[in-house]
């Protein structure tokens, strides 16, 4: 196996991510804006990214240059830009520099901050926390921990998007690291929720009272507590949440991850996980709300697989076994994440010279695909803006580009929790579906795009009984 690479240390600020940027010059033959002085696009971008981008593909086409966020970036635009980018045939592309300088002062080491031989090392030791016995096992807490969140919320009217935000923090206390909920957890999640604002802070470093001090004092708390446990959990033997798991990781060779990596890739996973778990949750829900007709096919197959309620008439579980034959219920989740995915756009650096779309695309050039806008072309989808499950039937997946919807990213760097995501949402639909009908109240909301999708008034609903 190769070598692994040396870590840095969280406070140092690497070079290699800035040095041989392209200047302007550089850069010159490809089509674009620079915008403001200073700023660039940077404003533009925050305000209507999705608008910013539909308005620079009719411009300049499916490759432009854009200043924002003090340089440039190309745009890759498409679906063969997708493949490109993800599949990556000739690594040509860094995950590391394209996502580091936005989150490595909080979670460095991910698995999206890793590449090639030491990404593949890592993501083959930690794969061991989603094989089958593992996952059977955060079923049983999935299913608990929902029923009895759910049961809590009763019938009226609520905020969906922090109420589901916090089930999946809990859900993840209980699932990823094994603890019950209470004030611990409580505790664990707070730092969680401080690391993940300030990673889209727009002061980057930890000033007093600001939110980057808040994330930085978070991670500090955390590298802390996931070290002592870490080593806790190797004398006492793993358990079978999702933390033991990775405590206990072993590279092809035998050798165990070293504590500081299994620190690391806790923090990213429970950052990855919940957030974007929230928000595609929630953007389901939306839009069975606004189809009843869907909600009602779901509802019915749920029941069919279930078995429906039990004696006390409350739903049944959704055993492990059965995930698979909720496909209706699949589809919509996969028609949600086509609408509104979690992760609207993912960046990479060009590690050497490369052309796509008739440009020379210089070394060191930070690039970015749009899953935003390919999940929303006209080229790829019949009336993109039309809620239809049924774009996810075999033979139109078949038909369709491979990489016309990538919501998980693609390649290498596909997403290792894809599985558990589906898992848990399932289980929601299982858990509610069968006990209330969902109905908007406040009207289609507004969403907020970027960094994560989310309602700007929190999705308001109403729950109502069946019976």
């Amino acid at each position: 196996m190769a070598t692994l690479a040396a870590h840095q240390p969280t406070e140092a600020a690497p070079t290699h991510w800035t040095e041989g940027n392209p200047d302007a010059h550089a850069l010159a033959h490809i089509p674009g804006e620079k915008g403001w002085p200073l700023v660039g696009n940077t404003f533009r971008m925050l305000a209507d990214p999705h608008g910013m981008a539909k308005a620079m593909v009719e411009k300049y086409g499916k490759v432009y240059k854009n200043k924002a966020f003090g340089g440039w970036n190309v745009a890759l635009i498409g679906a063969d830009a997708n493949e490109l980018v993800l599949f990556d045939r000739d690594k040509l592309f860094s995950s590391e520099q394209g996502w580091g300088p936005i989150l490595d002062k909080l979670f460095p080491r991910g698995l999206m901050l890793m590449d090639f031989d030491h990404h593949r090392a890592d993501r083959r030791a930690l794969s061991i926390a989603f094989k089958p016995g593992p996952m059977r096992h955060y079923s049983g807490a999935l299913n608990r921990g929902i029923a009895r969140r759910v049961e809590e919320w009763g019938a009226g009217q609520m905020r969906f998007y922090p109420a589901i935000k916090e089930l999946t923090l809990d859900l993840a206390a209980d699932s990823f690291i094994g603890i019950p909920w209470g004030p611990e957890a409580d505790t664990i999640n707070r730092a969680f929720v401080d690391m993940v604002q300030a990673s889209v802070a727009p002061v980057r470093k930890p000033l007093p009272f600001t939110q980057m001090k808040r994330g930085v004092d978070g991670r500090a708390y955390l590298v802390d507590y996931f070290t002592r446990e870490t080593h806790r959990r190797r004398a006492e033997g793993g358990g079978q949440d999702m933390f033991s798991q990775f405590a206990t990781a072993e590279y092809d060779d035998g050798r165990l991850m070293p504590v500081d990596e299994v620190v690391d890739h806790m923090n990213f996973l429970m950052m990855a996980a919940h957030d974007t778990i929230t928000s595609s949750a929630t953007s389901l829900l939306w839009l069975l709300a606004k189809h009843p007709e869907w909600q009602e096919k779901l509802r019915a197959e749920v029941e069919a697989v279930t078995g429906g309620s039990d004696a006390s008439g409350k739903p049944r579980d959704l055993a492990y076994e059965d995930l698979g034959k909720l496909e209706l219920t699949e589809m919509a989740f996969k028609e949600a994440l086509r609408f509104i995915p979690p992760v609207p756009s993912m960046p990479r650096r060009a590690l050497r010279e490369f052309e796509f779309g008739g440009y020379r695309i210089p070394a060191g050039t930070p690039v970015g695909i749009n899953i935003h806008w390919t999940h929303h072309s006209e080229e790829y989808w019949d009336e993109p803006e039309k809620f239809d499950p049924l774009r996810f039937t075999p033979d139109k997946v078949k038909a369709r580009h491979k990489y016309a919807w990538v919501p998980f990213g693609g390649g290498a760097h596909m997403c290792l929790g894809l599985h558990f995501a589906y898992m848990q949402v399932k289980i929601l639909m299982a858990q509610l579906l069968p006990r209330y009908r969902v109905e908007l109240t406040g009207g289609d909301p507004e969403w907020q795009a970027w960094p994560i999708p989310k309602p700007r008034d929190g999705l308001k609903i109403a729950l109502k009984p069946l019976s």
